[in-house]
């Protein structure tokens, strides 16, 4: 029998396969450029170190932010910065960009977190966490009913719900 404890917190399932691919990229522009380098007889102790340096680069570019969240709360980390809010006491939910969006969430202490929304569509666990901190935020008056931070929700909302029923479908057979 298992403690009981409190609940592990819930994370991007896909979010390892996603560094996997950032290393593989990076090591594959760093090799392409020392063998370019090596075959055109300029490689030298320097370029090298250029090259490594620019590689590792490219890996912190694509290397994507580790979400997780837990009962009232959500957190991004990346590289080098890691930011949290307060699900049940946020205050704007926003969603910018058509192509490229992202969503941005503040809570009633002044933080502040961008995250991009395909993530919670992937992980309906991220989602439910994030769902019931907006739920107890709209019963709390943090968050209003009537705004545009409720038609961004509503939206997503609906876009996962869509996506997790046509999921059920393939699964089944159906589709």
């Amino acid at each position: 029998m298992r403690p009981s404890g409190p609940p592990s917190p819930a994370g991007d399932r896909h979010w390892r396969g996603s560094v996997r691919f950032a290393a593989a990229c990076a090591l594959a522009f760093g090799a392409m450029e020392l063998l370019v380098d090596w075959d055109a007889h300029t490689l030298t102790p320097t370029r090298t170190l250029l090259w490594l340096t620019l590689a590792a680069t490219v890996f912190a570019v694509l290397l994507p932010q580790r979400i997780t969240a837990g009962p009232g709360w959500l957190t991004a980390r990346g590289p080098l910065t890691s930011h949290t809010v307060h699900t049940d006491a946020l205050v704007a939910v926003r969603q910018y960009g058509n192509v490229a969006s992202h969503l941005i969430l503040r809570d009633a202490h002044g933080h502040r977190l961008e995250l991009d929304p395909r993530v919670l569509i992937a992980n309906p666990l991220l989602w439910h966490e994030l769902d019931t901190g907006v739920r107890r935020s709209l019963e709390c008056g943090t968050l209003c009913r009537n705004s545009k931070d409720s038609d961004v929700l509503r939206r997503l909302r609906h876009r996962i719900d869509d996506e997790t029923a046509q999921a059920v479908l393939r699964a089944s057979g159906i589709s």
